[in-house]
Order: structure tokens, then sequence, then C-alpha cells
């Protein structure tokens, strides 16, 4: 059953920020977020501030835009950080093992529509959308089945509304 989603403004990056790190707490094993959104609507950065934000030592978290993805240790477990936009068909995805990995790590998955039939049942999806006239203010809907989702985002949202 598909919740009612949650809608949020974020005027800042500082926001986007603070969300990311609130919920990457929240993160376990087995999580997967799509994140979803055109070319810079805040995607990258969501990710970059919420594995920053679970890192034991600081590193460079570089966009995996050509790598296509990148994997860190984590407080929380290993994590993997793809960008699909340059994959044509989920075949690709099999190949780089991102299907096996949805299952055992912690999942940031930035252009998820490349996923077809490979979209997990039980993601958390996060749809990112830029403010005509208003430079650093993002709207993000996120919308979920799985019920645990439900539960962490009741721990975020008085935050940001």
């Amino acid at each position: 059953m598909i919740r009612p989603p949650l809608s949020l403004t974020l005027t800042s990056p500082d926001a986007t920020a603070r969300l990311a790190g609130g919920l990457g707490a929240l993160l376990r094993p087995g999580d997967c977020l799509l994140l979803d959104g055109p070319i810079g609507a805040g995607k990258t950065h969501f990710a970059r501030a919420l594995i920053q934000s679970l890192l034991q030592m600081p590193e460079d978290v570089p966009s995996p835009t050509f790598t296509l993805v990148q994997t860190y240790d984590t407080r929380a477990g290993e994590l993997w950080h793809a960008d699909l936009y340059r994959l044509s068909a989920p075949g690709e995805i099999e190949e780089l093992g991102l299907t096996e990995a949805m299952e055992t790590a912690i999942c940031l998955i930035e252009w998820p529509d490349r996923l077809g039939p490979l979209t997990p049942p039980d993601a958390l999806h996060l749809t990112f959308a830029t403010t005509e006239g208003a430079e650093d203010t993002r709207h993000l809907t996120l919308t979920w089945t799985a019920p645990r989702w439900a539960e962490c985002l009741d721990h975020l949202k008085d935050l940001f509304e």
C-alpha cells in the first residue's frame, strides 16, 4: 500500500544536509533510497551529506557520475552510492552488483528510473525539485510503501515543516 507522500520545503543547502544527516542516522543495511529529480535539483548534495554523516573519518565523497558506483564503509554498514544516468538497460545494473548490494548494504541511487523492474519495492523514494526564483530552495517529496519509512520520517518531519 502506498502511503500519503510527505512534502518538505528545504530552504537552503544546510537544511538539505540536516535532513540527510538525520535520515542517515536511521538507516541500516538493506535500506534503499531512490533519489529522483532533474540535474541540479540536489540529489548529489543530499547523498554527499548523508554519506559524510555516516563516515567514521571524513573523506572526499565524489559524484559517481563517471564511476557509476562509489562504496563506503560507514558506522551503519557498507553504503553504495550509484548514479545510473549513463546506463541504458537493467542488465547493466546487475553487472555492477547493485542488485545484491540492495539486499545487504545501504544504497543511495540517483536516476532510479533506470532500474526498471529491478526497483526494490520497499525503497524510500525522494523526489527533488527546484523552485523558480528561489535558487537555494528545494521541494522534496518522499513516498514509500514499507511501514518502516513512516516510523523513520516521523522522527524527522517536525524539523522541516
